[in-house]
């Protein structure tokens, strides 16, 4: 058996019903298309941030002395802070731990400062799904409101070092 070359005209012309789809299909894509400026405008999804360039030893500073002035106990020897209600917090990312346990109110807005002081992470709160890239050299500014009290996992989901799997952090929510 030989391979033969296809015909000169080896397709067949749409008919009718593959047209109607084609063209159902082109207008659907186009419009779904469309909605992607609107949406990105109008949508409550979209969390607010914003991204400055820092010196990571500047940033190492400036969280801990956040800490010493907000400390309201440990937890596993890790600091816990409680900053005033609707003011700033910090979050510091370093090979394997989020530090401090943020202690915050629920239903005051908290501006979080997050930055690295040596490798990139990634900064995914759960139950929220707030997911940030976490770069040294850049603190990220997010606008945050709990809405439910509990324990809010911090977690790291991008890949950072050996010890990767075990770098979680916690924030309070009270009442």
């Amino acid at each position: 058996m030989a391979l033969t070359p296809p015909e000169q005209v080896w397709w067949r012309p749409l008919d009718r019903t593959e047209r109607v789809w084609v063209i159902a299909s082109a207008a659907f894509l186009l419009l779904l298309f469309s909605t992607i400026p609107v949406w990105d405008v109008f949508s409550p999804v979209n969390t607010p941030a914003v991204s400055y360039r820092v010196a990571p030893e500047r940033f190492n500073q400036e969280a801990l002395a956040f800490i010493q002035r907000y400390q309201v106990g440990t937890d596993h020897g890790l600091p816990v802070v409680r900053p005033p209600a609707g003011g700033i917090g910090y979050l510091l990312a370093m090979r394997f731990q989020w530090t401090p346990i943020l202690e915050l109110a629920k239903g005051k807005t908290y501006h979080l400062y997050v930055s690295s002081v040596d490798v990139q992470h990634g900064l995914s709160i759960q139950p929220i799904n707030m997911n940030f890239q976490v770069v040294p050299g850049y603190v990220t500014v997010l606008t945050l409101t709990p809405t439910t009290s509990g324990v809010y996992t911090i977690v790291c989901n991008q890949y950072c070092g050996l010890g990767h799997q075990l770098m979680a952090g916690r924030i309070l929510v009270k009442e």
